[in-house]
């Protein structure tokens, strides 16, 4: 019974996105954002179990704010998250210069100018903004990108999300043990590889501070770029008041060798894991409170790393990593 249950629905998941990808195609993006944000209102008053969990992890990121000034970060977190829904749909069919026209660059030179035969850069990122906007933008500008995806559970929908990734020429390196390899390979080869690492996933971390609570945090995107001897830039997505999406990009930070294995990854990941937070503390509603970001804390005194460990003696004592994602 469960497995037919299952079944129905994966089959609802995916017609509901070709429909959607389908239906959008003649309407425009302040239309779609409209109906995004009506389709949010109404999943939210179904799916009441997810709102309360935002709301309990906005209290644990903003203890100082009042309960009522909590309550308005959730609910434009709410429009915001319709608002991704409405653009998908208009991504996966305007053309490359009608994205870069509602596109604001900032700092996009970091990339360009670290991509090419002499290796490319480790963008990494966070999911603030539309990040699969930032994705289409990055490559529509003319970068080579290749990202960290995960499978998605249903072949169809994950066929038709890989499919608006790659509209511009995105290529996916999907979790599981070859993952690293390859991102390994496009970084040496000059592309941008871009990974998202502000989620709690099962791949070789560390347990960091994230809003003054520990999160565990992939490390990946530290070991590679220290093992390719390869610049991290930090960029990030947020949707302006004028309905463009402005996409800022960070000089390069360049890691020691030391990075590339425990603590020194880890604690280059605080430092990165720092910056994330500081650029959701501008725009908190563009984040995704519902996931369980900190569902898993240190036990039996497992070092909890903060920004400040990178520079010390104990972010240079080697450890053994992996290169799992």
């Amino acid at each position: 019974m469960g497995g037919i249950a299952a079944r129905v629905r994966h089959d609802l998941a995916y017609l509901s996105l070709k429909g959607l990808l389908a239906g959008a195609r003649p309407l425009s993006l302040p239309s779609l954002r409209r109906l995004g944000r009506g389709l949010a209102w109404l999943a939210a008053a179904l799916a009441r179990g997810s709102g309360r969990r935002a709301r309990r992890h906005l209290a644990l990121a903003f203890p100082e704010l009042r309960e009522g000034e909590r309550e308005r970060i959730f609910r434009r977190f709410v429009l915001h998250t319709g608002e991704i829904l409405g653009e998908v749909g208009w991504l996966a069919n305007a053309p490359a210069e009608e994205i870069l026209a509602r596109t604001e660059f900032s700092g996009l030179h970091h990339l360009t100018e670290a991509a090419g035969p002499a290796g490319g850069a480790v963008l990494v990122t966070a999911h603030c903004g539309n990040w699969e906007w930032m994705n289409l933008a990055i490559t529509a500008a003319g970068v080579p990108l290749t990202v960290a995806a995960r499978e998605i559970f249903d072949p169809r929908i994950d066929a038709a999300v890989q499919e608006l990734r790659g509209r511009f020429g995105t290529e996916s390196a999907l979790r599981g043990r070859r993952a690293g390899q390859k991102l390994l390979g496009a970084l040496r080869a000059g592309r941008v590889i871009g990974l998202l690492i502000d989620q709690d996933i099962e791949a070789p971390g560390a347990f960091v501070t994230f809003f003054g609570h520990p999160a565990w945090t992939p490390t990946g995107a530290a070991v590679l770029a220290a093992r390719a001897g390869r610049p991290i830039v930090t960029g990030f997505a947020r949707r302006t008041a004028e309905g463009t999406m402005h996409l800022h990009f960070h000089p390069p930070l360049h890691p020691p060798p030391e990075s590339a294995e425990e603590p020194g990854a880890a604690a280059l990941t605080a430092l990165l894991t720092a910056r994330i937070e500081a650029q959701i503390r501008l725009a908190p509603e563009q984040w995704v409170w519902t996931h369980r970001r900190w569902r898993r804390q240190p036990r039996g005194g497992e070092p909890v790393f903060t920004a400040a460990d990178f520079a010390s003696p104990r972010a240079l004592s080697p450890a053994l990593n992996t290169l799992e994602f």
